[in-house]
């Protein structure tokens, strides 16, 4: 039988988890710089180990509301798009789920939720699963961020050279 590992975090009062192949990093909520008139679920950016990261909210992605606590969490995540912070009410641990476990939903036919690919119902919990890449794919605007964050790196990498 397949198992996955993922990790497993807190936004408001749900679980939620990611793969753990795809998490880099769980940092401290620390200084995060923010960039006026950008969309409300981007912090604005951080450095993380020498990295520029964007940190997105994702209590803000689901709710509408920050969850910004003392116990928040960035988990560092990595696709082919891009590097990003998301930030968490709380990160838990890391599970295996079993293939059997984790049953397909359809809200991901739903435009809004696409990044939802599964649910793990477990005996007492159930936790959604997030798919790190759709997500960040699936934000409003954040193409041009992207882009913006490339050419900031790029300028940063000529300065350094010369």
């Amino acid at each position: 039988m397949e198992s996955v590992k993922a990790v497993v975090f807190a936004c408001g009062t749900e679980e939620y988890a990611v793969p753990v192949e795809q998490a880099i990093s769980i940092e401290k909520l620390e200084h995060v710089t923010p960039i006026p008139h950008l969309p409300n679920y981007l912090l604005g950016f951080t450095r993380i180990r020498g990295e520029l990261v964007p940190v997105l909210d994702f209590e803000r992605i689901l709710y509408n509301r920050s969850s910004n606590t003392a116990t928040a969490r960035i988990i560092v995540m990595n696709t082919d798009v891009v590097n990003y912070g998301l930030l968490v009410t709380e990160a838990r641990e890391i599970l295996d789920f079993d293939d059997s476990i984790l049953q397909q939903l359809g809200l991901v036919n739903y435009s809004k939720t696409r990044y939802f690919t599964a649910v793990a119902n477990l005996e007492n919990r159930m936790i959604t699963y997030v798919d790190p890449k759709i997500l960040v794919n699936s934000l409003e605007g954040i193409r041009e961020i992207i882009d913006y964050l490339h050419k900031m790196l790029e300028n940063e990498k000529e300065n350094v050279e010369a």
